[in-house]
């Protein structure tokens, strides 16, 4: 029998079939040690085989068919593992916000990179425009020019009084979704205004470090009554990426791979070599600094040092 992934805890995967059923699987002990780097070889959104028991109460999982992409991360920072978050993606809403929590650029461009890598499309979220200073909400608007000048989609919204949940709503029709951000941006929150027979679980933010608990403990699909799909993922306070050569890194930041034709060798980094027309369009403000200092923190991080 053949399904989709819909939920998964570590143990058991949970799978839809073509019939609707929702069947728990585990997985085939040779699948789960077929060299796979990843800590979880199975993902939701996987497209799988599987058969069942006698009394079709769970399944095996026996094969996992070809990804037309997937989103990872870093197990932990020393791992040379990786996390799987989802498969078969059609769109990435990266939900952020100026305050209670603050999303640092850097956590969004680590995004960007990674969904850049995949060619997944990224739409940026700023949420929370209602609890936002002016200060706050000038910032926004900078970092919506940024995001924006460079071709992500950026949606303003508040989901506390529902503005922007239609745009939302209306753009995630017919697709598979996946909706990320920092613990506490507004996640679940979001889901619920979206699909309100959900029910899931909201946190609250943290007084003392005015940081975001995690609510979504397993990532899992639900269906949209619009047709679409919704994959909640754990909130996450840090992206590593992995597989992704240092001199490739820019190819992954499209203003700065855009211009580095015009560098004079071809292999720039854009770091410290002469002439390089990356540099000088950040001096020239055609390349945000923001943008650029995240593209060289990553660099470092990707190459342990800059040699």
């Amino acid at each position: 029998m053949e399904g989709t992934v819909i939920k998964s805890t570590g143990s058991w995967y949970y799978v839809r079939n073509e019939e609707g059923r929702i069947i728990p699987c585990r997985i085939r002990g040779k699948l789960r040690m077929k060299g796979i780097r990843a800590t979880n070889p199975v993902v939701v959104g996987d497209q799988v085989i599987f058969s069942s028991g006698g009394d079709g109460s769970s399944g095996l999982i026996t094969e996992i068919k070809e990804r037309r992409n997937y989103i990872m991360r870093k197990a932990s920072k020393l791992s040379s593992e990786y996390q799987l978050l989802a498969s078969n993606v059609d769109i990435i809403w990266l939900m952020v916000s100026m305050v209670s929590p603050r999303t640092y650029t850097e956590f969004i461009d680590r995004i960007l990179v990674a969904a850049e890598s995949f060619r997944i499309p990224v739409t940026i979220l700023f949420n929370k425009t209602d609890i936002c200073s002016p200060q706050d909400l000038g910032n926004m608007e900078e970092l919506i020019r940024i995001y924006s000048s460079i071709g992500y989609p950026c949606i303003k919204m508040s989901v506390i009084r529902g503005e922007g949940i239609e745009t939302v709503r209306e753009r995630m029709a017919g697709k598979t979704n996946v909706v990320t951000g920092n613990s506490g941006v507004g996640k679940s929150a979001l889901i619920n205004a979206l699909e309100p027979s959900l029910k899931l679980k909201v946190g609250e933010i943290s007084d003392s470090h005015k940081a975001g608990k995690h609510t979504t403990t397993y990532a899992e699909m639900a269906e949209l009554s619009n047709g679409g799909k919704i994959i909640d993922t754990p909130g996450i306070k840090g992206f590593g990426m992995i597989d992704i050569e240092k001199e490739e890194l820019f190819h992954f930041f499209p203003e700065i791979f855009r211009i580095s034709k015009d560098c004079q060798f071809h292999n720039c980094l854009h770091y410290r070599e002469p002439n390089c027309a990356v540099r000088e369009a950040v001096g020239n403000n055609l390349i945000s600094a923001s943008r650029y200092n995240n593209y060289i923190n990553m660099l470092m991080d990707n190459e342990g040092k800059y040699r």
